[in-house]
């Protein structure tokens, strides 16, 4: 049961996809490819919206870029993928929305970066960029990162806190920075003429406890949706960890209406791993459902072989798999919970608290595995087939919980299953 309580903001509506309010937090992402180089970019967007991406961002760095977007936008929907595709715009946004009008209409958003717009004429680039977004009817997501901070603004907020009977330290000041230039950047866009309800926040920084600080500064200043991420997370174990502890604290905050999980892949890795761990976020904290969650222990001295390891991979992989198929035929699946234990200490009672679960022997027990099926013992299962047998018995209950009739394409009962 989720003990969540959302901050109350407006809506905003990116491409179809509804963002803040009631409406679920959205996953995103972002692609790596030359965005000149149409197929590659179409590839890896539609990878990354197939793993669960929502909204995918994509670079819009230069005039080979911006006339590339509205065929990648066609060649997706041609492929039936309704996937919103966001520009990401530095320095020279408001050239290039201004030149490459098909470009500003085929984008879902447009992502401002006020800290580097310009600096004798950073009011007056910004301000082109929101003309263009109202006049497309496109929302745009302000967003601040303390690496590309506005530089006077942070000047003027520095030379202020020196004059204070007691200052700030540095830090706290670089978070008022953040903050202060978001608002104002909101401030002139709303007197541009865009709504409120087309505008969302960001303030990005790459240290936990320094992203969790400057959200919760933000957050009661307004009803913009704010979008989450650690920027510059790093690679595998870190990145995630450090983006979970970050994003983790603010979500149960109620702070967050899109989350981006920024790591950085190994050479030729898969990109959609960012997407994967976003999703699990989200699960983990119950704020969202995505696919039937495996419950498995560590292992120990009782759980010498690799057996159970090797089934709760197995499991997990056959959920993975079928999911795309279970997805459309049993509403609801998302929310099944398993669970795949290697000995009879904490087997039996956390296998009874999932919705489905069995409790491999261990080592030197007596080698019979008890199934749980909501709460009660179901069966018990021995033998080589144990794994297959446990699938079928999986597969019948999603069947009957989930399904609307259908035959079900296991067996019901594991045959060789002792009571």
């Amino acid at each position: 049961m989720s003990i969540w309580k959302r901050r109350p903001t407006t809506t905003v509506d990116i491409g179809g996809v509804k963002v803040g309010s009631d409406h679920p937090v959205v996953v995103q992402s972002m692609t790596n490819t030359d965005t000149a180089d149409i197929e590659s970019t179409v590839r890896q967007v539609a990878e990354l919206h197939l793993a669960g991406s929502e909204l995918v961002r994509v670079t819009v760095n230069n005039d080979e870029a911006a006339a590339a977007v509205p065929e990648i936008v066609d060649r997706l929907a041609d492929s039936g993928l309704d996937v919103p595709i966001i520009g990401d715009f530095h320095y020279n946004g408001h050239l290039l929305l201004d030149r490459h009008p098909a470009c500003a209409r085929a984008l879902a958003k447009y992502r401002i970066n006020p800290g580097n717009v310009g600096t004798k004429r950073r009011d007056e680039n910004f301000t082109k960029i929101v003309q263009i977004a109202v006049e497309n009817d496109k929302p745009i997501r302000i967003g601040v990162n303390w690496g590309s901070l506005d530089q006077a603004l942070l000047t003027e907020l520095m030379d202020e806190n020196s004059r204070l009977a007691k200052p700030k330290e540095a830090q706290a000041v670089l978070r008022d920075a953040m903050v202060e230039s978001a608002m104002r950047s909101a401030e002139l866009a709303e007197r541009t003429g865009l709504p409120a309800d087309r505008i969302l926040l960001s303030a990005k920084v790459s240290e936990v406890p320094e992203l969790i600080a400057v959200y919760r500064q933000i957050a009661p200043l307004s009803r913009y949706p704010l979008h989450l991420g650690l920027t510059e997370a790093g690679m595998g174990a870190k990145g995630i960890v450090a983006t979970t502890a970050g994003i983790g604290p603010l979500l149960i905050d109620g702070i967050g209406d899109t989350i981006r999980v920024s790591l950085t892949p190994e050479p030729g890795g898969d990109r959609s791993e960012e997407v994967r761990v976003a999703q699990q976020i989200l699960q983990s904290l119950s704020i969202r459902s995505f696919e039937p969650q495996v419950t498995s222990c560590p292992g120990c001295g009782r759980t010498t072989s690799t057996f159970f390891q090797e089934m709760a991979q197995d499991i997990q992989g056959y959920l993975r798999e079928r999911m795309p198929e279970w997805r459309e035929v049993y509403p609801g699946v998302e929310d099944l919970s398993v669970a795949v234990m290697g000995c009879v200490v904490n087997g039996p009672g956390e296998s009874r608290h999932a919705d489905i679960g069995i409790s491999l022997p261990g080592t030197f027990e007596e080698p019979k595995a008890p199934v749980y099926v909501d709460g009660e013992h179901f069966t018990t299962l021995k033998g080589e087939g144990l794994v297959e047998e446990f699938k079928g018995i999986l597969l019948d209950y999603v069947h009957k919980r989930y399904g609307n009739g259908a035959e079900a394409t296991a067996p019901t009962e594991a045959s060789g299953a002792s009571g």
